[in-house]
């Protein structure tokens, strides 16, 4: 039944069943099941008008209709009307669907209104109020507690707002039985957890009888959403380490140990020496590695790939990694040749810019099996270039590629390559163990010796003659800075304006020929952007202007400032990138968060957090309680996970549970076979059919 189309219930019809679809995705009746009400409200409740004051959010109140109007013309028309009880009146406006509405109201009658409370010229109005003839006979006899839906503007226009749209569901459950919502989890489960039943949830999710009732089957549901998604990823993790294939890194060799003996420039950190036995651990199995590796700005994440492709050189295989821009691309390069420049390995550089004859040979070495590592932009994924025997893939900071265009990568060989995913934007636990449950993962939670910590303070703009000062202060002790505009995106010519702006005042601030300045942005070709940024690194200047091109790959150890302007623009993890750039050396570096005295709540919640913390997987965790999540699952990679109910900030401790719970489940029975297993079994192979795009990092 839940399969059925949406138009073939009671009271939608083509029409309404197009406007279903169109605007909240609703196809069928099992959609409309899991459009989930945001809110519930007491339906004895109705305020009186003059309760309304400057804290009310939503309200329902009922009154008599003393008139309404259409004013204003083209895109300044709305219906305008006004609602009247006995404590005052109240306007309410619609700016769509005014012709419906006018046919549909009546002056002089009693309506019971609910909707959001808005002031508009300090007058109180609701706009697209949701609105129905007060019938005081009418009884529901089953809840006093009223879903409220999530809706849209243009439906509420046309009568269908949240609360029409629980008398569709209404009409839905009187339809329903138990068994068109059977149980799916293993009945010790249900037991275990003292859960409603699946249908019973649902029913209380949709009509609660009470508070206490919606409470028990919203928990029951997000535990649902919690539990299938880590049975998935078990399944799918489980099932890699004993079917895939992979090419077997048999030996550690002479180029390994010939590096690690006399040319590694430090002594590894303990995290680094745990990550490589890792690695070398899966790579010598047998099986495809597939691992996540975190680490922290500046903890050393680049030797550790570069010893892996000297593994897979060790034994006759070829090496990639892949960065999602010339300048990281570039150092990479420059840094792994500069490592490796008295060793027999050949290494080839290869992004949008290198020109057509290099980019043929260099296709050609990777043919032919004579190029060991190959460094380069989305332009390794190209069709050109073939490899003899890619035994290892790295993708460095792999949230900048899309999931596709990452998977186009490990096409690149018969036996699927070794997959190391790095990345400096460190992820919370909470979130590794959903987004990334099919993924082995490491944690590089050390930085090298020496390096000191990072000291973050917040400046307002009326105080940039102070910051000017310190800066001069450092340069003049032979050090140098950073100061880093913004870049917006959605108006090319304004951030441009801006950082030419930005870079005529320091210029006054720091003339020539006193100071030099280097200016790096994304109009630049990529001749001049690496002409500048190579000033900066060899110290022909002391200042280096910049939008956020330079957030990741620019290593100067002897930069000391990190000025970020207009810093409230920025993410925390993007404004963690930047002060990642400074600190590189053994001296004492410095963040400056520059900031207008006008700032949101949010804002001033970023900027708090990047003065407490260098942390990164603290930073993370406010990141991820600020902006939520992306959809892994999904090639979307910002905004919600996929869940409908459960949230993994709110509901960490359910998640913990959920998690334990499938692992303890899969490791009794891991191809769920058991009899009390079935069901669970059956769900997922009806509801999950589709490509697992969560097996591609």
């Amino acid at each position: 039944m839940l399969n059925n189309p949406i138009e073939y219930l009671k009271g939608v019809g083509p029409q309404r069943a197009d406007m279903l679809k169109k605007e909240l995705g609703i196809f069928t009746f099992r959609d409309l099941l899991n459009h989930f009400p945001y809110r519930h409200i007491d339906k004895t409740k109705i305020s009186l008008i003059s309760d309304i004051g400057p804290q009310t959010e939503f309200i329902q109140v009922s009154g008599k209709l003393i008139r309404f109007e259409v004013m204003g013309e083209k895109r300044g028309r709305r219906l305008v009307a006004e609602i009247r009880d006995a404590s005052g009146s109240l306007e309410l406006v619609w700016f769509q669907g005014i012709t419906w509405m006018q046919k549909n109201l009546t002056a002089g009658r009693e309506y019971l209104v609910f909707g959001r409370v808005g002031f508009f010229q300090g007058n109180v109005q609701i706009s697209h109020p949701e609105i129905e003839p007060l019938n005081p006979e009418k009884a529901d006899g089953k809840s006093f507690l009223e879903p409220v839906y999530p809706s849209t503007e243009k439906l509420k226009a046309r009568g269908q707002g949240g609360r029409q749209l629980a008398k569709l569901t209404q009409q839905l459950f009187q339809m329903l039985r138990p068994a068109d919502i059977p149980e799916i989890l293993p009945e010790f489960l249900v037991r275990q957890l003292r859960f409603p039943g699946r249908y019973q949830a649902y029913c209380s999710i949709h009509f609660p009888s009470d508070t206490e009732a919606y409470g028990q089957a919203l928990n029951r549901l997000k535990f649902d959403e919690f539990f299938i998604a880590q049975i998935r990823m078990g399944l799918t993790k489980s099932e890699r380490h004993r079917f895939s294939r992979g090419v077997p890194f048999a030996q550690v060799g002479s180029l390994f140990n010939s590096f690690y003996t006399n040319y590694l420039p430090f002594e590894l950190t303990g995290a680094q020496k745990r990550v490589l036995k890792e690695i070398r651990k899966d790579t010598g199995s047998g099986r495809q590695m597939n691992r996540l590796l975190q680490g922290d700005v500046g903890s050393g994440k680049t030797i550790v790939a570069l010893l892996s492709m000297l593994l897979a050189a060790d034994n006759q295989y070829q090496s990639c990694l892949m960065a999602p821009t010339e300048i990281l691309a570039a150092q990479h390069f420059e840094s792994i040749t500069g490592l490796l420049k008295d060793m027999p390995v050949t290494v080839r550089l290869l992004t949008g810019s290198t020109r057509a004859r290099q980019r043929k040979e260099i296709s050609g070495m990777a043919e032919d099996g004579s190029l060991q590592i190959l460094i380069g932009t989305h332009a390794l994924i190209e069709d050109a270039v073939r490899f003899q025997r890619l035994g290892l893939a790295i993708v460095d900071e792999q949230h900048r590629f899309g999931v596709a265009q990452r998977a186009r990568l490990w096409n690149k060989a018969a036996v699927p390559p070794h997959v190391l995913v790095m990345t400096a934007t460190p992820i919370p636990r909470t979130l590794a163990m959903t987004a990334y449950g099919d993924l082995d993962y490491s944690i590089m939670d050390e930085l090298p010796p020496g390096r000191q910590p990072i000291q973050t303070v917040h400046r307002y703009d009326d105080r940039r003659s102070q910051v000017m000062d310190f800066i001069r202060h450092e340069l003049q002790k032979g050090r140098q800075a950073y100061i880093i505009f913004p870049l917006i995106e959605e108006s090319e010519k304004m951030d441009y304006e801006n950082l030419m702006k930005g870079y005529e005042h320091v210029k006054a601030y720091f003339p020539e020929p006193a100071y030099w300045i280097s200016m790096v942005h994304g109009r630049q070709t990529s001749e001049i952007k690496q002409t500048n940024m190579q000033r900066f690194v060899s110290h022909d200047t002391q200042i280096m202007v910049a939008t956020t091109v330079i957030e990741v790959g620019v290593n100067v150890p002897n930069a000391s400032v990190m000025v970020i302007e207009s810093a409230e623009k920025f993410g925390l993890s993007q404004l963690h990138q930047l002060r990642g750039r400074v600190g590189r050396g053994s001296e004492k570096s410095y963040c400056i968060l520059m900031t207008g005295r006008k700032l949101n709540q949010e804002a001033r919640e970023r900027i708090k957090t990047m003065t407490l913390t260098s942390d990164g997987f603290k930073i993370a965790e406010k990141d991820l309680e600020i902006r939520g999540p992306g959809d892994i699952e999904g090639l979307r990679q910002s905004g919600e996970l996929n869940f409908k109910l459960a949230s993994i900030v709110q509901d960490r401790q359910l998640l913990e549970t959920a998690r334990e719970l499938a692992e303890r489940l899969l490791d009794q029975d891991p191809d769920l076979i058991s009899a009390e297993n079935l069901r669970l079994k059956n769900h997922l192979f009806s509801q999950y059919g589709k490509t697992r795009w969560s097996k591609i990092s």
